[in-house]
């Protein structure tokens, strides 16, 4: 299983944030920071600014910062958020799914079960975790 690359992205700009809690940060500083296309992290801090984990403030000295406290940022929310679906094999998705096996196969259920114990274990993380 492999998280996209936007959820990397949002995962990163939260912990530059929490990083730098005492002051406002800026997109190009987050963006020249990790090495990330100035584009794609403008559409990650829309999302977590509309979403309530980040402020964003506008203007000659404006910029963003955490808009929770990083004890109060649950790392499984965040996935979900950013994440289009959690399709581990193509069978997940019934628009999708063209495996022939579909109605007799376990192995379904084992990867269903692996992404449970996945989501769970974020559950129990928060970003003051990885800080």
């Amino acid at each position: 299983m492999q998280l996209t690359k936007y959820t990397d992205y949002s995962l990163r700009t939260l912990l530059y944030l929490g990083t730098h809690q005492d002051r406002l940060s800026t997109i190009s500083e987050i963006s020249k920071y990790h090495n990330i296309s100035r584009n794609h992290l403008v559409k990650v801090v829309h999302q977590l600014g509309t979403n309530g984990y980040i402020l964003t403030i506008r203007g000659k000295n404006g910029g963003i910062r955490l808009a929770r406290k990083p004890n109060e940022i649950q790392l499984s929310q965040v996935v979900r958020l950013t994440e289009p679906n959690m399709d581990i094999q193509e069978c997940f998705s019934k628009e999708t799914n063209t495996c022939p096996l579909i109605d007799e196969c376990k192995l379904k259920h084992v990867f269903y079960s692996a992404r449970e114990s996945f989501m769970k274990t974020l559950e129990e993380k928060y970003l003051s975790d990885i800080l």
